[in-house]
């Protein structure tokens, strides 16, 4: 099952624009919004960080260095594309031990992916989910201006009205679309099979490096499976050292980073949360409140019970709904998630079970923490401008908006184009 191919439009009366993005860098722009601003004071270094056809790992690795600290004293509040101009904060813990902030800063600069925007200090550590949003500034190429730009603007102005559907992107799938489904078995415990999803069956569409690795993997020559395999696939290389050394698919597994084999349970919850936001959108009921819903609340991000009087309530003309003040919300399933009830809670469940899975299977993993959450079912699309023009890289449309932290810029622009949009741009801390 595809998490994100065969999913519902809110716009699906609107043609799409069609187009590329990302035909050059300076395409695609995104700058964090902060959450706080640094105080002045304190042990912590911020930083605000351009960087360009870097990876945010990779801007950590050089902090790392140039601050000659370890890896916990660096935090970051999201993560951002490689293939894009990315502004975004990071902060470095500094004592009296460590390389000088000038001489750290100096080695920084020699990096011409990296520009540092400006420093200051604050009191505590920069952590994942610390931001209020990202903005947004997108070119979409191979277009006609004039006429595209005009059906860009009414599917913006209906999603500004109506709120995002809040799709887990592509990005959160991986580039083969499986990350769900190697989560789910994970979940269940059937190791090869986890190890067979990620690591075997070369697609024609893959490097010749990945195609020849996957080939040795299949024919169970993991020495030359590792010699195949590209180094920035890390986590697959775990895997497949642990098999070359001989140990069980468990303890293959196992060697697998423990922060990826979360992020392969979160493509699991992020599957199921998009099935139940393509049956309430395709419903009529995801921008409404139901009985039973949990309702979520976007100043705090907390969540309430909803009957029928106070669903009544909040979707009439003087309600919280049509203020995008509150929306109904959707699961990331785990144990300690709250549960809806009625309606909403029978769509949530069968969800889960479309996957093959029920509660019990959430519980107790050694290999697969499961933390459970809600997450909003749409999310408002915050200044949004459109223009067309040309340039001399050809025509484009130019689009800018803010979203909050946890949502992907992509399902904006598969809104408008009508065809699903893979990168890996957006902040990821849902």
């Amino acid at each position: 099952m595809n998490p994100i191919h065969d999913l519902a439009y809110l716009t699906p009366d609107l043609p799409g624009v069609g187009g590329r993005i990302k035909l050059r860098p300076d395409d695609f722009l995104v700058e964090e919004q902060p959450l706080y601003e640094p105080t002045g004071e304190g042990e912590h270094l911020y930083l605000f960080i351009e960087k360009r056809q870097i990876a945010t790992t990779d801007v950590v690795r050089q902090l790392v260095k140039a601050f000659r600290v370890s890896r916990r004293d660096v935090g970051f509040a999201g993560m951002k594309d490689k293939h894009a101009i990315s502004r975004q904060h990071f902060s470095v813990r500094m004592t009296d031990a460590e390389a000088s902030q000038d001489e750290a800063l100096e080695s920084l600069s020699r990096d011409d992916r990296v520009t540092l925007l400006w420093a200051d200090r604050h009191g505590n550590k920069l952590r994942r989910g610390h931001l209020a949003g990202n903005r947004f500034v997108i070119r979409i190429r191979e277009i006609e201006p004039t006429r595209d730009t005009l059906i860009a603007k009414r599917v913006l102005d209906r999603l500004a009205a109506a709120g995002v559907p809040n799709y887990l992107g592509e990005q959160r799938f991986g580039y083969r679309q499986n990350n769900h489904e190697v989560g789910r078995l994970l979940l269940l415990g059937e190791h090869q099979a986890v190890l067979d999803a990620m690591l075997g069956k070369p697609e024609a569409y893959e490097s010749e490096a990945v195609q020849l690795g996957r080939a040795a993997y299949d024919r169970g020559d993991y020495a030359e499976a590792l010699a195949h395999w590209p180094k920035h696939l890390r986590f697959d290389r775990q895997a497949l050292d642990a098999l070359r050394q001989g140990r069980s698919a468990e303890k293959a597994v196992a060697a697998i980073d423990r922060n990826q084999r979360a992020f392969l349970i979160t493509a699991l919850q992020s599957a199921a949360f998009n099935r139940v936001l393509h049956e309430r959108l395709s419903g009529g009921t995801f921008d409404r409140l139901l009985p039973g819903d949990l309702a979520w609340k976007h100043d705090s991000r907390a969540v309430f019970s909803v009957d029928e009087a106070t669903a009544e309530l909040e979707n009439g003309p003087t309600g919280r709904v049509p203020q995008m003040a509150v929306s109904p919300s959707g699961p990331m399933w785990g144990p300690d998630m709250t549960q809806a009830e009625g309606e909403p809670g029978r769509m949530e469940r069968e969800a889960l079970a479309l996957f093959g899975l029920s509660e019990a299977d959430l519980q107790g993993h050694r290999l697969a923490a499961v933390e459970g959450a809600r997450r909003p079912l749409r999310i408002p699309l915050r200044d949004p401008d459109l223009s067309g023009g040309v340039d001399e890289h050809g025509s484009y449309i130019r689009l800018a908006f803010e979203l909050p932290r946890g949502a992907f810029a992509t399902v904006v622009l598969r809104e408008i184009m009508k065809q699903n949009v893979a990168d890996d741009d957006d902040d990821d801390t849902a």
